[in-house]
């Protein structure tokens, strides 16, 4: 989420927030871990006091996060976010998009499918304008993966993704493969033909990492994330991920 001098986008009750300030922004991925103390923001910041409390209050204001009293001391706040991080800007590109919009005007569309086509447009048109949507998509990927995991019925680890090896091909979702299971080690392969189509840039890892996280939390009742191992571009043969349990 420490985007520099970018701005990043959050979701609140009362609609969209934007922010720039890197201090706000730092705030909030502090608190991504859980309820914090006023002093912990202070001490992990590296600011002063006078600046954080100012910091905090516009935060309030903006219905990103909610103060309360600390329940082990009266005398004391602590904060919990009440948003999501949904987005942040780029530096626009419409080198893949543009691509991504040939294959499909082209009889090459065919071979891929119209709908993951489509897709792949949606996301590469995104970061043309600027806009990385890598937290909302990997959020929507929690959403789906929790819905998918209706149709497991294994309640083991082992067997669930043996089980979902077999539904993403049934399903043409894409492919991947278990290279751990102590830790927990995925290679995906292709999803939604992100290998097969030819544009040299990937933007499903976020979607995938979700959907993974989306399913054990729901199938094992586990927190975890899927930590991407290394840098996943045209050069890789697969995304690389971990679960690191919370």
């Amino acid at each position: 989420m420490n985007n520099g001098d970018n701005t990043a986008i959050f979701s609140t009750d009362i609609g969209v927030i934007a922010l720039n300030g890197s201090v706000k922004i730092k705030i909030l991925e502090f608190l991504k871990g859980g309820c914090r103390s006023f002093d912990e923001i202070v001490q992990h910041t590296g600011k002063a006091k006078s600046t954080i409390s100012v910091h905090l209050n516009d935060l309030k204001t903006q219905n990103l996060l909610e103060e309360a009293t600390d329940a082990n001391d009266k005398r004391k706040k602590v904060y919990f976010l009440k948003c999501q991080y949904v987005a942040c800007s780029q530096e626009p590109g419409m080198k893949h998009y543009s691509e991504m919009l040939d294959v499909i005007g082209s009889p090459e569309m065919d071979s891929f499918g119209c709908l993951k086509c489509l897709f792949h447009a949606v996301q590469y048109g995104f970061r043309a304008h600027g806009v990385n949507c890598d937290p909302i998509m990997r959020k929507i990927g929690n959403d789906v993966g929790a819905s998918l995991s209706k149709n497991f019925v294994s309640n083991d680890m082992g067997s669930i993704l043996d089980e979902m090896v077999t539904f993403w091909t049934d399903h043409e979702i894409g492919s991947f493969t278990v290279i751990s299971k102590d830790p927990i080690k995925i290679a995906v392969h292709d999803f939604f033909d992100c290998r097969s189509i030819p544009i040299k840039e990937k933007t499903l890892c976020s979607f995938a990492q979700g959907v993974f996280e989306g399913v054990f939390k729901e199938k094992l009742g586990v927190e975890c994330v899927m930590q991407m191992l290394g840098k996943c571009d045209e050069n890789c043969d697969a995304c690389h991920f971990q679960m690191i349990e919370l």
